[in-house]
């Protein structure tokens, strides 16, 4: 009995393989051309009278209208903001979607949308086709998408991008720790302080995104250094 409980959980195992290895190569597919995009993140919970989904949306409407693709997870609150503004302007909105407690429903506002069932590989797709990445605030999906990314960039295993944390009184506590622990006692450098960009005024951000990657090696581009309020 024990024996066939190994064959069978090694079978399970075996399945569940195939099924990521096929799930990365649809996403690969699906997004070769793709081309220049930005990826927006924030919270599920937000409802469309917030004010961090209204600015999301004003954002994602100016980006398309730059040229850029919108990616988000495709589901509600900030992402729902983000396709939606990217939609509004005629613009690509891509919504890589999986189904979780706080988002189980697409939002209504994709031109393009991709569905997965593993959490890791969405993390992946949205990195790897990212121009740059905008963070507006949120909880521990939004902290862990954030970190990989910055973890990602410092460590050289993906061509750096932009970061940009949107509001300072939200993200102002986090830098500040970071300053006060982190950077006090060894665990960073100085430099991974300028691996992110701290914001409250979005109406630079599609420039500036241009003029990153204007800039001849823009591998060895820092932003300037970051201020809390």
């Amino acid at each position: 009995m024990e024996k066939q409980y190994i064959i069978d959980d090694l079978g399970e195992q075996s399945w569940r393989l195939f099924k990521i290895l096929a799930e990365f190569v649809q996403g690969f597919e699906e997004m070769a051309d793709v081309g220049k995009a930005v990826t927006i993140f924030g919270s599920a919970r937000f409802k469309s009278d917030n004010p961090y989904y209204q600015k999301a949306e004003s954002l994602a409407r100016e980006l398309a209208n730059c040229g850029y693709a919108v990616l988000t997870g495709g589901g509600p609150g900030i992402m729902e903001a983000g396709n939606k503004g990217a939609y509004e302007a005629k613009g690509k909105s891509i919504g890589i979607n999986i189904s979780l407690p706080f988002e189980q429903d697409h939002n209504g506002y994709q031109t393009d949308s991709i569905d997965f069932s593993y959490f890791f590989i969405r993390k992946v797709i949205l990195v790897k086709y990212s121009t740059a990445f905008v963070v507006f605030p949120g909880g521990f999906g939004t902290l862990d998408e954030l970190f990989e990314a910055l973890t990602l960039i410092q460590t050289k295993k993906i061509k750096p991008f932009p970061v940009y944390l949107i509001d300072s009184d939200y993200w102002g506590g986090l830098i500040d720790w970071m300053k006060s622990s982190l950077l006090a006692k060894g665990a960073i450098s100085k430099s991974n302080l300028n691996l992110f960009k701290l914001v409250d005024d979005i109406s630079t951000i599609p420039a500036e995104i241009d003029a990153y990657y204007e800039h001849e090696n823009h591998a060895g581009f820092d932003f300037p250094q970051i201020h809390t309020k």
